[in-house]
């Protein structure tokens, strides 16, 4: 059973717990962990796999076999990660060129959602680029959103003024001219989690379908080692940084979901529901086992 997770305690908890189950797990170096998420979605090349919640969304739209295990391996606030080298806010984005890695980015589908949602901004009205296409086959960018010529890249196009944004969570480039666009970032996404009940989660756990059909004592003693470890480690606060457990994880797939269809990630809308039940029947519980 091969195991792509970026955190060495997960991977070592649920390593453990496979072997323990009596299935051989393998853990998978890849670095960054989303350079794994095409191969594991589009060619099985993990059972495993640390993928964004975006990633989820596109593969269930497009019905890949994969399927969500509700353990959050990354949380954290997203405000922060618009940024710009002038005095722009984040009201002044229309009408501005944007940059963000991929469309299907996680990061980006919560950004662009604030942007909407709290500061009236039309994301047509946006000049918006491109570096790399999604994780999903079959998944495409809208048709108002340009890819950038090849060999480009949203570093350097940023720093060299020819984006007036930047959506960069890791890989922000180290310069004193950086400025976050959202005034008060910390403040507003601390206040935006306590006022939903939830983080904007970034990275959760998939599994393919067919090892949680062939190998369900397996996935299920991973997810009970990751969850002991992430409760053992959770962080003080009014909303969870790393939720556990399909309830937990609800708020934030539902608000991805909406966000990402309306912004043209997924070409229909998924229901968390369906993404509870393809889990639920490939492993043969009911969502009790997994935090329900």
């Amino acid at each position: 059973m091969k195991l792509v997770l970026g955190r060495d305690d997960l991977a070592a908890a649920a390593l453990s717990a496979v072997r323990e189950s009596g299935t051989e797990p393998e853990r998978l170096a890849v670095s960054p962990v989303h350079k794994a998420s095409r191969g594991f979605v589009n060619t099985s090349d993990a059972d495993l796999c640390e993928v964004a919640i975006a990633t989820v969304l596109q593969a269930v739209a497009h019905d890949k076999p994969v399927l969500l295990l509700p353990v959050t391996t990354l949380g954290r606030h997203q405000h922060q990660t618009l940024v710009t080298l002038g005095a722009w806010s984040a009201a002044d984005v229309e009408g501005h060129r944007v940059g963000v890695r991929s469309w299907s980015q996680t990061t980006g589908v919560w950004m662009r959602g604030f942007l909407a949602e709290q500061y009236g901004v039309d994301l047509r009205k946006v000049d918006w680029t491109t570096y790399e296409g999604s994780h999903v086959d079959g998944a495409e960018d809208p048709s108002w959103v340009d890819r950038a010529p090849a060999g480009a890249t949203l570093q350097a196009d940023f720093l060299e003024g020819r984006l007036d944004f930047g959506i960069m969570g890791n890989g922000l480039p180290d310069d004193d001219r950086i400025r976050t666009a959202v005034d008060d970032a910390r403040e507003s996404a601390e206040r935006w989690s306590r006022e939903q009940g939830f983080v904007p989660v970034n990275h959760v756990v998939g599994v393919s379908e067919r090892v949680a059909a062939e190998h369900a004592a397996a996935v299920l003693a991973a997810y009970d080692a990751m969850k002991s470890v992430l409760t053992a480690d959770a962080e003080p606060g009014p909303v969870p940084l790393h939720p556990v457990g399909f309830a937990a994880l609800r708020g934030a797939f539902t608000k991805a979901a909406a966000y990402a269809h309306a912004q043209g990630v997924i070409e229909r809308a998924v229901d968390y529901d369906e993404i509870v039940e393809r889990s639920c029947a490939a492993l043969g519980v009911t969502p009790d086992r997994l935090g329900g």
